[in-house]
């Protein structure tokens, strides 16, 4: 009896979530250069009424690239996404104001909304950002 054995493509490897706020920074920082910044929402399409691609695939808000980097969703939630969400919006001037008004995770990621969403904001000065979070939480860790 002769058995004879098929090859099949090895499956595609899928990179492991961060586990610190640091790395979490420096993943959605490439997940934004990989599919662009989104202003205005999370993302095109953000209830999946339109479009059957995976939010991972498409360009995101900064508060959507944290949490899909974590989660693979944006919108689930995640103590190391909020914690991540917590430290940025608290380096970020929105109007002249540093921090939001509230620490609660909604004004949190609204700030970070709001700075990202000024007209003309580029991909390279989010990444930029992102990266400069990712250095200062390593110091601190």
């Amino acid at each position: 009896m002769s058995t004879t054995s098929v090859s099949r493509p090895p499956l595609p490897v899928r990179p492991l979530r961060p586990m610190t706020v640091p790395a979490v920074f420096r993943a959605a920082a490439r997940l934004l250069v990989a599919n662009g910044h989104y202003q205005g929402d999370y993302c095109p399409d953000v209830f999946d009424r339109e479009m059957c691609i995976p939010h991972f695939l498409r360009p995101l808000s900064i508060v959507a690239a944290l949490k899909c980097v974590v989660v693979g969703n944006p919108h689930t939630p995640s103590p190391l996404a909020d914690e991540a969400i917590g430290l940025l919006a608290l380096r970020l001037e929105v109007g002249g104001e540093v921090g939001p008004y509230w620490g609660d995770i909604v004004s949190l990621e609204e700030h970070i909304a709001a700075w990202g969403d000024v007209e003309g904001r580029t991909v390279e000065t989010v990444v930029a950002v992102l990266e400069a979070a990712a250095d200062a939480s390593a110091v601190s860790v």
